[in-house]
């Protein structure tokens, strides 16, 4: 749980910085790229973190406008990109207008439960990490450049005149 506001900004910054290197990596061919039948093509679980920002904080009493969370999504990997940019700039804003540090205490319902803000801040961070995680795999098996996110990948490291961990 964020118990202040400085902190969540932080952890967001560079967050959203990493998922902004990993969007750069999408093109318009690799967002059909899936794990395995039946399951999110990189497109889908791109466009999932886009939307959920709004459809999960909105239950905040934040009233994020910039993209629908029961819009469908698009075929540009460019428009999924830029989507996720309006969208993150918005929450960051709408928080920092709306919200003090004692705000975080607050309870909103979330999926059948009373969540602290702090806790709904926690779990949007979490679930995209969660997911980027996996964008960064089936880009790997897309054949398409992976960013490093929290280290160097491993093309990163060749880069740097180092190689990389054997493991």
């Amino acid at each position: 749980m964020f118990r202040t506001l400085d902190d969540f900004f932080g952890a967001y910054g560079h967050l959203t910085a990493g998922t902004g290197k990993v969007f750069a990596a999408l093109n318009n061919k690799n967002l059909s790229r899936r794990v395995a039948p039946g399951h999110r093509t990189l497109g889908d679980l791109a466009w999932h973190i886009v939307v959920t920002i709004p459809e999960m904080m909105n239950k905040t009493g934040l009233a994020l406008s910039s993209v629908d969370p029961e819009a469908m999504p698009p075929a540009s990997a460019r428009k999924i990109a830029t989507a996720y940019k309006k969208v993150t700039a918005e929450l960051v804003q709408a928080i920092s207008a709306d919200w003090r540090d004692k705000t975080l205490f607050e309870t909103d319902e979330m999926y059948g439960e009373k969540w602290p803000r702090g806790s709904a801040l926690f779990a949007l961070v979490t679930h995209e990490v969660h997911h980027v995680g996996q964008m960064t795999v089936l880009l790997r098996q897309a054949k398409s450049k992976v960013p490093g996110l929290f280290g160097p990948s491993k093309e990163e490291w060749k880069k740097m005149g180092m190689e990389p961990p054997p493991y």
